[in-house]
């Protein structure tokens, strides 16, 4: 039976793929008056494309994620900027982070709270508490196996460093000069050291002269997330020593490095 030029091309065109259905072809078939068939394909192509658009909008949304996830344990170096009641300016990793009490930051740092008086912060990582001070940097979240902390000088060029002696925050000055930990008996007193009975008595002698010292071991001292056992410490009487002296009985167990302004202490393993 003869088949007319009109049909042949509807029929061709009808063979083809529904994803490469052009809009012509709904038109024929609707001017054909077969509304049902061009409705059907019609819905079919918008189909189509809402699940192409689905498709896409879950490609992006996955990478986005990808591009913003920062991986956990994955900080390396954080440190205060800024200190505000209810809010701190914190620098991880290099990036600014403005924070709010109980916010935390992509990279998993939530601040907990801020001590304006003090010039210090809580914060936590990974669930585990750490403060940070202005002008000191926290370097001690890298997965290596090594914890570390990078000082920079303060007043007179001293390093200083907050850290704990017996679980009882101290403020310390890095005394490469010190043999051991110094401690004024003001500051042994709030610790909770027995010095008198359990320290050994002799003298030293500092800026204001021989003084009496005894002579013992800290239980642990920490600066950071380095921690040591067993430190020998000297306790003064008097209030002769401002901060207590981080000494050698400290750092000597430590590896130093002075880089510029900066000074990194690395625990040995």
């Amino acid at each position: 039976m003869p088949v007319g030029a009109n049909q042949a091309v509807r029929e061709s065109t009808a063979s083809e793929v529904i994803g490469k259905v052009p809009g012509t072809f709904v038109r024929c078939v609707t001017k054909n008056q077969n509304f049902l068939h061009g409705a059907i394909l019609s819905s079919i192509m918008n189909y189509r494309n809402l699940v192409l658009i689905l498709a896409r909008g879950r490609f992006l949304l996955i990478l986005g994620l990808l591009i913003t996830a920062h991986p956990v344990g994955a900080v390396e170096k954080i440190s205060l900027h800024a200190l505000f009641k209810e809010k701190a300016i914190i620098l991880v990793d290099g990036t600014r982070r403005v924070l709010k009490t109980g916010d935390t930051s992509p990279e998993g740092v939530k601040l907990i709270s801020t001590d304006t008086q003090e010039e210090k912060a809580e914060i936590e990582v990974d669930g585990k508490p750490q403060e940070l001070r202005l002008g000191v940097v926290i370097s001690s979240f890298v997965s290596t196996g090594k914890s570390s902390v990078t000082l920079y000088p303060e007043r007179g060029g001293h390093f200083f460093a907050d850290g704990l002696i017996n679980g009882v925050a101290v403020r310390f000055m890095v005394d490469t000069g010190a043999t051991t930990v110094a401690i004024n008996s003001a500051t042994a007193d709030r610790i909770g050291l027995d010095y008198r009975r359990q320290g050994r008595p002799g003298f030293a002698s500092t800026a204001g002269g021989v003084v009496r010292t005894y002579y013992m071991k800290l239980d642990n001292v920490q600066v950071g997330d380095i921690k040591l056992y067993s430190v020998d410490a000297a306790v003064t009487e008097g209030s002769s020593l401002r901060e207590v002296l981080l000494g050698m009985s400290f750092l000597g167990q430590l590896d130093m490095k002075r880089d510029g302004e900066k000074m990194e202490l690395t625990q040995r393993y």
